[in-house]
């Protein structure tokens, strides 16, 4: 089989990553945005309910902070908007997690409730399909730019060369 080497290996994993960083990053900024017109304070424990979340100003300037790194990735596209996507989905879990504990724990800068969570958890676990989707499996496409990588450099047959 001939390898098209005219066009980009990556294009159609491209579009999956740029896709979906992009829909994660216009659902934030409009939280965001929807979150700091009402002016909430910044650190209040409460927060206001916003689309079914609660927030205050904290939350909304970090998901517009989030919502424009993900754009960026999107329009930037191929292994960056993929690994910006693992990273920020890894993060997201990880947010959730912590915010959990603070809820109950320590103090809830966030002005996180379970409903946040919940989302944290899934944006989560989204961004991160959308980041490993065609990178880490066994059985990946000849022109995959990142089987091009495995057989060239180190990962061939498990070991280090």
């Amino acid at each position: 089989m001939e390898l098209d080497r005219s066009r980009r290996s990556d294009r159609r994993l491209d579009i999956v990553y740029r896709v979906g960083s992009g829909v994660t990053a216009l659902i934030l900024i409009g939280f965001g945005l929807a979150g700091l017109t009402v002016r909430l304070p910044l650190f209040d424990t409460q927060g206001e309910v916003i689309a079914g979340l609660s927030t205050n100003g904290a939350l909304g300037f970090l998901s517009v902070a989030f919502g424009a790194l993900l754009l960026g990735a999107a329009v930037l596209g191929g292994v960056f908007a993929s690994t910006v996507c693992t990273l920020m989905g890894t993060a997201f879990v990880a947010s959730g997690l912590v915010n959990l504990y603070l809820m109950s724990a320590g103090p809830n800068v966030l002005a996180f409730s379970m409903p946040n969570v919940m989302f944290s958890f899934v944006v989560g676990l989204m961004l991160m399909t959308f980041g490993m989707y065609g990178r880490f499996s066994g059985g990946l496409a000849e022109d995959n730019p990142f089987r091009e990588h495995r057989v060239r450099g180190r990962w061939h047959g498990g070991a280090a060369r």
